[in-house]
């Protein structure tokens, strides 16, 4: 199903971070303040945003950590997030390719990000391309081609001969991954846990570390001189302590290391955001996270990492669209009965959702 002209819209609200009442028109998939002949009225109050952006979210991987086995099955994923008011996704990685859902009229918009890179024998069972060390710089130039501008490189994982969290690679060969990625074109978004490998990837200039639960305040700043960006996916790392309960018997010191990247969190983000390191919203939806927590995500965000109401909703819709080269006019919209940065619980609840200029979802 392509994406075609849809009835102009017009809407009357708030449009934050302003307090002006606007009158908006949503022409085909743009939005602009010029009155548009013909347009249907949807809104006559409450308070719009640009659309919720999840910049770590998986549709191609169902609950359980497996891929999904079909284009329905994905479409279904992301529908549940858009329902949540997420009109973007930069899915961080896949094992189910899905290029042709880019297209369709009721899909949030996808930045993709290929096939995760991970190290043979370290990471989750047939979700990533799994290289020896000499593979993976040929791989991630690879994955470069089949992404939108994103790749995924698996930084660390759990060592099972050394029985705790380490680098996926040497810091070389992660070096020069990313090397070859900016090469071919593509940002790289790399996951870490553990502090070695942060370190070692901030330094080798990857574009986002996804959960970063080992960063230190030296690394923070040379993240935000460097643009580096951090999405936190603060509701993953709550689940730390159920990895870490199973992981006990056999491996005490990373169940133990587990414990503590989660209990220092918290505090890391807000030193992130305090730093001046750009972070921005994302759930990890896929696997062992559900779809559709995005407002989980953002009452993380305020309420345990203390970011302010307005960051949070800035890090969740405009300033993550600008990041990933969204057009802020595009025919995207989030219209909320209460004023989120009041209460931000507001955001669990929409209203009125616009996708691509076409209502997706309105009062009953």
């Amino acid at each position: 199903m392509g994406v075609g002209r849809a009835r102009p819209l017009h809407l009357r609200v708030v449009w934050l971070p302003d307090d002006t009442v606007r009158d908006l028109y949503v022409d085909g998939d743009r939005i602009t303040a010029e009155p548009v002949a013909d347009a249907v009225t949807v809104a006559t109050g409450g308070y719009a945003l640009p659309g919720l952006v999840d910049a770590h979210c998986h549709i191609g991987i169902r609950r359980g950590a497996a891929p999904v086995e079909s284009l329905d099955e994905a479409r279904s994923l992301a529908h549940t997030d858009r329902d949540a008011g997420v009109l973007a996704i930069r899915d961080a990685g896949s094992p189910f390719p899905y290029p042709e859902l880019a297209e369709e009229a009721d899909m949030p918009r996808l930045i993709r990000a290929g096939h995760h890179v991970a190290a043979s024998r370290r990471y989750l069972r047939d979700i990533a391309i799994e290289c020896e060390p000499e593979e993976v710089v040929a791989e991630l130039a690879r994955q470069a081609r089949h992404g939108d501008g994103w790749v995924k490189l698996v930084g660390d994982w759990i060592d099972r001969s050394k029985g705790d969290l380490a680098p996926s690679f040497e810091p070389e060969v992660l070096t020069a991954a990313i090397e070859a990625a900016h090469a071919a074109g593509a940002k790289v978004a790399v996951h870490t846990f553990s502090e070695e490998a942060v370190a070692c990837v901030v330094a080798a200039g990857a574009d986002s570390i996804e959960h970063g639960t080992g960063l230190s305040t030296e690394l923070l700043d040379r993240m935000a001189a460097q643009g580096t960006a951090l999405v936190p996916t603060m509701v993953n790392i709550e689940t730390f302590d159920d990895i870490a309960a199973g992981a006990e018997a056999k491996f005490p010191t990373y169940a133990d290391h587990m414990r503590r990247l989660k209990a220092g969190f918290a505090d890391v983000v807000r030193a992130a955001w305090e730093a001046g390191v750009p972070v921005y919203l994302g759930t990890d939806a896929g696997g062992g996270i559900d779809h559709g927590l995005a407002a989980e995500e953002m009452h993380l965000l305020h309420t345990r990492a203390g970011m302010p109401i307005a960051d949070v909703l800035a890090a969740a819709s405009w300033r993550a669209r600008d990041w990933l080269g969204l057009p802020q006019d595009l025919g995207d919209i989030v219209v909320y009965g209460s004023d989120p940065r009041i209460d931000l619980a507001a955001v669990r609840e929409p209203e009125l959702i616009v996708l691509r200029g076409r209502v997706v979802h309105r009062p009953a």
